[in-house]
Formats: C-alpha cells, structure tokens, sequence
C-alpha cells in the first residue's frame, strides 16, 4: 500500500475572476429589467416637441388633454370638476404635490390655459407641461 505525499496535493484556488463577472452580469441584468417593469399609465397623445425638455421624477397627478378636450388622469378619464376637486385634496394633503399636463399637439391653446388657470384658482401651484424630447417620442 503506498501512502500519498501531503505536498502532492494542490492547494484550492478560489477563482475569483468568473465570480466578478457573474456578478457584474446579474447587476446589468436586474438593472434592465427594472427599466421595462415601470408602469407608466398614460393615454397616448402627440405632444410638441421641444429642445430643451427636462424629466422631472416627482410627479404625483399625470393629467393628459386629447385633442377634442377629454382630460384623463394617468389612464383613466375624468371630468375636470372632479379632477380640479381631487387635486385640489392631494395638495392640501401632500407639500411636494405636482401635477404634469400632457395636451396633444393639435389643440387649441386656451383650453390648456383654462386648465392650468383652474389648477391655480384651487391653489395648485406646481404644474408644468410635457413634451417629446426633439430626440424622439417617449
């Protein structure tokens, strides 16, 4: 019977090499997905494009004009008394409170400007209006 040398056997490696890039590829991976599980509710509209458009994060009220007038909270549509009324409730109850107008490119301007003067007399004071980067739509 013969008996192995201790020195024979050859120390375990850990290869840390393939570790770093399993790693790097679940990070890259999770950081993708996470892009498409965003659930943005809106109804589709042609917006203006504009050179200069900024995207703001801390949005509470995504509020959308069609080109015949019919307003739409996030995805749903609503009646602009009931819309003024609600929101005029999330700004007494919330500081940070902003609502975004999306108005089609085709309609008429006094009609977003009616909105906007509504959201003003019931004490809103955050709002802006959306539009497509000049890059492409979104």
């Amino acid at each position: 019977m013969r008996l192995r040398d201790r020195r024979s056997f050859a120390k375990p490696e850990v290869m840390i090499i393939p570790m770093i890039d399993i790693m790097f590829f679940l990070l890259v991976f999770f950081m993708i997905s996470t892009l498409y599980m965003v659930n943005l509710k809106t109804v589709d509209v042609n917006m203006p494009q504009a050179q200069h458009a900024q995207t703001q994060m801390n949005v509470t009220y995504l509020v959308t004009m069609k080109k015949d007038g019919t307003l739409y909270l996030e995805d749903k549509p609503i009646e602009e008394a009931a819309l003024i009324k609600s929101a005029k409730e999330e700004n007494r109850q919330n500081s940070h409170f902003a609502i975004v107008v999306r108005a089609d490119e085709g309609i008429d301007y006094g009609k977003v400007v009616e909105l906007l003067d509504h959201f003003r007399a019931a004490g809103i004071s955050r709002f802006g209006l959306a539009a497509d980067s000049a890059g492409g739509k979104s």
